[in-house]
């Protein structure tokens, strides 16, 4: 089942104050492979082969992180790498800021 953005928001907001900072990124819609590859991996995916249901978690499951809006995530220090490296990998112009949120 596919969370709804709402969903998505009042999850965050069930945790208390935090630090650590605000991920946002632009990724030119034309680009169908670059705009595929990070919704895979911010939000994940599910399929089915052979009729065997396959889930792939997104990376705003992980706790740590907040989805905040369209292409803003609130991500918690020790997670920062992993989607600055990924942004970077695939050349996707982003901004991180630190932030305190809740």
């Amino acid at each position: 089942m596919r969370k709804t953005t709402m969903r998505r928001v009042r999850k965050g907001q069930a945790g208390g104050p935090e630090i650590g900072f605000l991920v946002t990124w632009d990724v030119d819609s034309a680009d169908r492979t670059t705009a595929s590859r990070v919704y895979r991996f911010v939000y994940g995916d599910a399929t089915r082969v052979d009729g065997r249901a396959y889930r792939y978690p997104g990376f705003v499951e992980k706790d740590g992180v907040r989805y905040l809006g369209q292409s803003v995530l609130f991500v918690q220090p020790p997670l920062l790498g992993e989607i600055d490296a990924f942004l970077n990998a695939l050349r996707v112009d982003h901004e991180v800021t630190p932030a305190r949120i809740g």
